[in-house]
């Protein structure tokens, strides 16, 4: 679940707020038509990060990135995408 006033970074872009965030994540999902498949989880400094490995279509398929998530609470205050 992701707080009103998340943060994404991907992409060399930062989106913001949960409204626009969905429309990223939509046109993203329509865009690449992947799938996400975890791979492994630590903790570090305060985040929780989350190696995945992408498939879909887009050159160099499949990719691994990682997911950096900060947590406020029970909710989803920034997530960095980072290859």
């Amino acid at each position: 679940m992701l707080r009103n006033d998340a943060v994404v970074r991907d992409e060399g872009q930062t989106i913001e707020v949960l409204a626009a965030i969905k429309r990223w994540k939509a046109e993203t999902k329509k865009k690449y038509q992947h799938t996400i498949e975890p791979l492994t989880s630590t903790q570090k400094n305060g985040k929780i990060i989350i190696t995945n490995r992408l498939t879909g279509n887009f050159p160099g398929s499949p990719i691994e990135l990682e997911f950096v998530f900060t947590l406020d609470g029970d909710k989803i205050a920034s997530l960095e995408i980072r290859s």
